[in-house]
């Protein structure tokens, strides 16, 4: 548990000023409301004395002066300690969204997007509860309890200890309940990020839901998480709801005690009746802080529980540290070399290799097709590229640079990829097709690259078509367009993102045969000043490629130009027959 909390005061470290003012606050607030007793007890004796009145205002005026600047001071306080937690938790939010942005792909795949975004939220919530409300209170609450039970011993010490037998009882109740708490919440956090997968699957999937009909079946599946994550509460709030009881019976334990052996001292006449009130009134005032010790060790148990869940996310180490700022420039200034030597590579948990010994050599300015059934390892040959996977065995060289020795932000920065089903954010149309570049869209020079990228791409006519051009707003993943419209969004940011290395990795194939043809006329002058690689089922899309790759079972079994695996008659012919065919039959049809 310390070491968990010592990785938290870097932040905490970052608003020491806010805390340090805060913490003066406590004290001088906690003096002046621990003064006001002691006055009040003054005026009471002074009554009984026969005191003037002019003594009696001053003391009645003291009172009123203490509460007013308790109050300010207490204003103080909050807003000082509370505005520190909330800027902890900006900070904390700032480097957890950078963390998850520089983790490895396969950590994806495995942790579900709903209870990553628990973690983001409602978990630094906890956090955020525990360092600064919680830090507040335990402040406050201890050092009022410290004095207030001294000035109690000043006035009575054998009074004190009587009333303070019932603490122990308070001291096991916290340590019993602050434990059942801390594992109590710990299920409900994990309850609640599995509740918020089912919801972001749900919402994700919405057209498949409704394509099945399954839509009972979504609500079913929602109302069972949902019933545990209140059952779950319920428990916790069963738990709490004994917590409070048990800390205010062991305080009125305390006021039964003093009610009688007080009243005793105060008819013996051992004890003045200003002192009577005056120990009643810090008794009451240590019964916050009693009270409010299980509420600061119920947020210490779930900001603690909160804080390890996100500590499994910064503990689980980046693919590497990727910073565009830092990074050396690319290693290839025009179209890069690319040279592949025994690239080997096998997924997690699987029985046989996704790929085995592929070499391959793509010169400056040429292209380079990669063709073969479906599960043949093109796209696992892409990521091998791209350095989202790294491979088993084989190394891989950009002009001659093995790209280990490289920065991952250097390696990237030389490709643009365009994927089969390209991410578009809900952005305009311009906003994405910029999203490449360092420009901000709006611009007019800006506007006209984009235009330009959008032609070549073959979306130009399209944006026409849309009520505001490249204005429109195209909603969560581009959900108004079509697949062929989101292909070639796709392709115009990459256009325009003018990097050495264009990887298009099967980013035609929501288009028609036609389009398809029209874009590739366009794109043959963008192709000559890149390296490009092209990952397609069409033989189509890859016909005039300077070398074509034939994967069968993660191998090569096939290499040339298409003239030449056309007239091998291996698999690549049978491939493009087939697809005659089936061109064929669709024209006929």
């Amino acid at each position: 548990m310390l070491a968990a909390l010592a990785r938290l005061l870097p932040y905490l470290g970052r608003v020491r000023r806010s805390l340090v003012l805060g913490l003066a606050c406590i004290l001088v607030a906690t003096a002046l409301s621990l003064t006001s007793p002691w006055l009040l007890k003054l005026a009471i004796d002074g009554l009984l004395a026969g005191d003037d009145r002019i003594r009696l205002g001053l003391l009645a005026a003291g009172i009123v002066g203490l509460a007013a600047a308790d109050g300010v001071f207490r204003y103080l306080m909050r807003t000082l300690l509370i505005g520190a937690s909330r800027q902890m938790e900006y900070d904390l939010r700032q480097d957890f969204f950078a963390h998850l942005q520089r983790l490895p792909p396969a950590y994806f795949q495995a942790h579900r997007t709903g209870d990553l975004m628990s973690r983001a939220t409602n978990d630094l919530a906890a956090v955020r509860m525990m360092s600064g409300p919680a830090l507040m209170y335990f402040v406050s609450t201890a050092l009022g309890f410290v004095v207030a039970v001294g000035v109690m011993c000043w006035i009575d010490w054998r009074l004190t200890l009587i009333v303070l037998l019932p603490l122990p009882g308070v001291t096991l109740g916290t340590r019993y309940f602050g434990r059942a708490i801390h594992d109590r919440f710990e299920r409900i956090q994990a309850q609640l990020s599995d509740m918020s997968a089912v919801v972001q699957e749900a919402l994700a999937g919405v057209r498949v839901v409704r394509a099945y009909r399954r839509e009972p079946f979504q609500v079913e599946t929602f109302a069972r998480s949902n019933d545990e994550y209140v059952a779950r509460n319920r428990g916790l709030i069963r738990l709490q709801g004994a917590f409070y009881p048990t800390l205010t019976f062991c305080f009125g334990l305390s006021g039964l005690l003093m009610l009688w052996f007080g009243g005793r001292a105060v008819m013996s006449d051992r004890m003045t009746l200003g002192d009577f009130v005056a120990f009643s009134r810090y008794l009451v005032l240590l019964s916050w802080p009693l009270i409010a010790f299980g509420w600061v060790i119920n947020l210490v148990q779930r900001g603690l529980a909160s804080w390890k869940r996100m500590l499994e996310v910064f503990d689980t180490p980046p693919a590497e540290a990727v910073d565009m700022a830092s990074a050396p420039g690319v290693p290839c200034e025009g179209p890069c070399r690319i040279e592949a030597c025994g690239l080997t590579f096998t997924y997690p948990g699987a029985s046989a290799p996704a790929l085995t010994d592929v070499s391959f050599v793509v010169e400056p300015g040429q292209t380079l097709a990669i063709v073969g059934p479906t599960g043949s390892g093109k796209s696992t040959l892409v990521h091998l590229l791209l350095r989202l996977r790294e491979p088993d065995r084989g190394m891989l060289f950009l002009d001659g640079t093995d790209v280990r020795d490289l920065p991952l932000a250097t390696v990237r920065s030389t490709m643009a990829l365009v994927a089969q089903e390209p991410f578009l954010f809900s952005d305009t149309i311009g906003g994405n097709i910029v999203f490449g570049t360092e420009n901000e869209w709006g611009a007019p020079e800006v506007r006209a690259q984009a235009a330009e990228a959008a032609a070549r791409a073959g979306l130009a006519d399209d944006v026409t078509g849309f009520p505001h051009g490249y204005d429109t707003v195209i909603g969560e993943r581009g959900i108004t367009l079509s697949g062929g419209q989101k292909q070639r969004l796709a392709l115009a940011r990459a256009i325009l993102a003018d990097r050495p290395i264009l990887i298009l990795d099967d980013a035609l194939s929501a288009v028609d045969t036609a389009t398809e043809h029209r874009i590739l006329e366009q794109l043959r002058q963008v192709r000559a000043s890149r390296s490009c690689i092209i990952v397609a089922h069409r033989i189509s899309t890859v016909r005039d490629a300077d070398q074509i790759l034939v994967l069968d079972h993660g191998r090569v079994v096939e290499r040339g130009t298409h003239e030449s695996l056309v007239e091998a008659d291996g698999l690549y012919a049978d491939m493009h027959r087939r697809q005659q065919l089936e061109e064929e039959l669709a024209r006929v049809s």
